[in-house]
Formats: structure tokens, C-alpha cells, sequence
């Protein structure tokens, strides 16, 4: 059987890539260049870097930065409507998950038009949007390697998933000193977000060998490393090793799919306000523990390459050395549970149901080794919001 892989065209990677943005640019043989960001990176001076880099180089760049965190339709349709009447040929998205996933629909959408529900999944994004150059300042999402975006509807609250060839970046510029300044939240939330794709894309159904040789190389930078950049922010070698290991999770899972956990963490975020990584890192070690008996070897892999277990240990004893170190790297990573960050639970049991046919829906969880009812969801949750292991 073969499989279709997609990355970008160009990668440039490592400490110091930043610089290479003009040659990237002139390499796409673009001019016009919007960049989409957020505030943030404009009060650390990112986005004026980049503004000054491109005007030495002779480039006319544009600005949006309203990009807001788990965007919105209503946060992207101002950017759609810069991209289109400003004649930018190209998008250079900077920041974290938020202002890649909206710089990857404001492509398509100035580019195509139509609403951002006409493309989510089950339908997909085939035409290529204006040309997108990612470049990540956290070790998380992937997103600048991936043909996925989610954007939230404003009035249903559905965190609404989007695929296909056409989301991929044209380019994504990986420079892991972009995220020397990340706060220890921050990296543990994207971090874990990383290992989650790590672990998820090498488990799933349509898994792959390529896919997984991406996974299990991202579980052993990501994993070993993600303590020491939480206490050390300024730990180079630590940076770097979860920068390559979220880029190659990033790799891995845009090229088999995502599982049960991101299936149940988008709900959560949309009604709840968690930021995805956190909800991923909530949900990962019960949802681990659910799944592991439908594929108790690949699970046993995952510990392994995470420096958990050893090839001495069986795959009994492995998976609960998985279990145990996913809620070990919680533990000290200070990540809560639902009830800990403020989730009301009567709140939360209203919303139950909901969020199981949202998580249903979004086709994620038919990935997972085992595949879940809605009262299995249901349960599942029930038990995540207390933190219960």
C-alpha cells in the first residue's frame, strides 16, 4: 500500500533561521508579503524585526496582527479582507498555533472566498490559498508542516477542523530561538501538545512507516527534554531538541492523523476556554490508559522512545511505565485538571453529551486503536475533569 506525504517545499531549520526569511521569500519567487501575527509578538519586537529585515532586502511587507488565541471566524474575516484587497502574493505567519491556523484560512479564503464552514471535514481542502510561510515561535502545534487548520464557529462554538493539501505552508522557517523567551506555561502546554502528536500519530489507524519513523524520533527529543526547557527556559540544547521534536510531530501526524485525545480536548476548548495544549495534556494519560489494550505493542514503542522503558521490560510493564510517566511529566509540569483550572461541574455534566457528539464528529477519535461509544466519551470525561487516574 502506498501513502501520499506532505510537507513543504522548503524547510529551514535551526538556530538562527529567521535570517534566511528573504531568501525563502525570493525562493517563492513572491513580493508582496502579509504578516500575520498577534500582539504579542509585536510588543517582544518579532513582527518589527521582520518588517526591517524584509525593508533591507527590498521587500513591501503589510501588517495584521489582530490574530487572537483559538481564533475565530469573526477574528480572520478582517484578515481575509486585508489579504485580499491589499494584493499580497504571499502570508508569512508568525507566532504560535493561533496565528499559523489563521494565516493558513485567510490564505484560502482571500484566495477562494466562500465561509470557513464550507471547508471543514468531512469536506477538504484541495486548491491551494496565497502561499503561506510559517514560522513557529513555540514548540507545540506543528502547524508550520501540517495541511490542517481549526478555527472556532462564533456562534455554534464548534471548534471546527480543517484538512487538506492546500493548508500545507508553502515554506516554514524553524528557529528554535524564537522561543527562548516562551514562558515555562507555554512550554509545557505546547510541549505536551507535541508529544500528544507524537504518541497519537504513531498509534493511529492509518499510522504509516513513514509517519511513525517521524513519531518516534519527535517522542525521543520531545519527551527527555521537555522538563529541563520547563525549569530552564534558557536551555539552548533542550529548545532545540523540542523545536525539531514538535516540527517532526508535526510531520508525523499531518501524515496519518490525529486520535482520541485531540478529538476530545477541541470541545473542551471551545466551551471551556482551555488552551488546546492543556486540554491535550488533561486529557492524555486516562485517554492513554483507555486505548492501550487495542494496541499494546505500538504503546510499549511510544515508552520506550520516550526513555521510559527499556527492550528488557515487556509490553505489560512498558505501557505502565507510559501511564505513569504521562502523569509524572503533569505532575511536574503543574498541569490541572478541569476542576483545578475553574471548569463548574455543573457546567461541565450540562455539556457532556454535546461535547461527545462534537468529539464524534470530528472523525479523530475513528483513528484511535480503540474507538469509543458516546457513553464511553461521556465517561471518559467525567473522569478527566476530577484528574482521577
Amino acid at each position: 500500500m502506498s501513502h501520499q506525504i506532505l510537507v513543504p517545499k522548503l524547510i529551514e531549520i535551526g538556530g538562527g533561521a529567521l535570517s534566511k526569511l528573504p531568501s525563502v521569500l525570493k525562493s517563492l519567487d513572491v513580493n508582496y508579503p502579509l504578516i500575520v501575527t498577534d500582539k504579542m509578538m509585536v510588543d517582544l519586537g518579532y513582527a518589527d524585526k521582520i518588517l526591517q529585515q524584509l525593508e533591507t532586502a527590498k521587500f513591501t511587507a503589510g501588517l495584521f496582527d489582530s490574530v487572537i488565541p483559538e481564533p475565530t471566524v469573526k477574528s480572520i474575516m478582517p484578515g481575509v479582507e486585508v489579504a485580499k484587497f491589499g494584493n499580497y502574493d504571499s502570508i508569512v505567519a508568525l507566532g504560535g498555533g493561533s496565528p499559523i491556523d489563521s494565516a493558513k484560512a485567510i490564505a484560502i479564503l482571500a484566495k477562494h472566498g466562500g465561509k470557513m464552514s464550507d471547508y471543514k471535514v468531512p469536506n477538504r481542502v484541495n486548491q491551494a490559498g496565497i502561499p503561506v510561510i510559517a514560522i513557529p515561535t513555540t514548540a507545540g502545534t506543528g502547524s508550520e508542516c501540517t495541511c490542517f487548520t481549526v478555527i472556532t464557529d462564533d456562534i455554534s462554538n464548534e471548534k471546527m477542523l480543517c484538512a487538506g493539501a492546500g493548508l500545507m505552508p508553502a515554506a516554514a522557517i524553524v528557529d528554535y530561538e524564537l522561543t527562548l523567551t516562551l514562558p515555562a506555561r507555554n512550554t509545557a502546554d505546547t510541549g505536551i501538545d507535541a508529544l500528544t502528536h507524537a504518541i497519537e500519530s504513531y498509534v493511529s489507524k492509518k499510522a504509516n512507516l513513514f509517519s511513525d519513523s517521524q513519531a518516534l524520533s519527535a517522542m525521543r527529543l520531545i519527551a527527555p527534554n521537555l522538563r529541563m526547557a520547563f525549569n530552564d527556559g534558557n536551555d539552548h540544547k533542550a529548545r532545540e531538541a523540542i523545536m525539531v521534536g514538535a516540527t517532526l510531530a508535526g510531520i508525523a501526524f499531518s501524515n496519518s492523523s490525529v486520535a482520541l485525545v485531540h478529538g476530545m480536548s477541541r470541545p473542551i476548548g471551545a466551551a471551556f476556554h482551555v488552551p488546546h495544549g492543556l486540554s491535550n495534556a488533561m486529557l492524555l494519560p486516562k485517554i492513554t490508559e483507555f486505548s492501550i489494550s487495542a494496541a499494546p505493542k505500538k504503546y510499549a514503542n511510544c515508552a520506550r522512545a520516550m526513555g521510559v522503558a527499556s527492550e528488557l521490560d515487556n509490553d505489560d510493564i512498558a505501557n505502565t511505565k507510559l501511564v505513569n510517566e504521562l502523569l509524572a511529566i503533569n505532575k511536574d509540569l503543574n498541569v490541572p485538571s478541569l476542576q483545578e483550572f475553574g471548569v463548574k461541574s455543573e457546567v461541565f455534566n450540562a455539556m457532556l453529551s454535546t461535547m461527545a457528539e462534537q468529539a464524534l464528529a470530528s472523525g479523530s477519535p475513528s483513528n484511535n486503536p480503540l474507538v469509543p461509544s458516546s457513553d464511553q466519551i461521556i465517561d471518559l470525561y467525567k473522569q478527566v475533569w476530577t484528574g482521577l487516574s
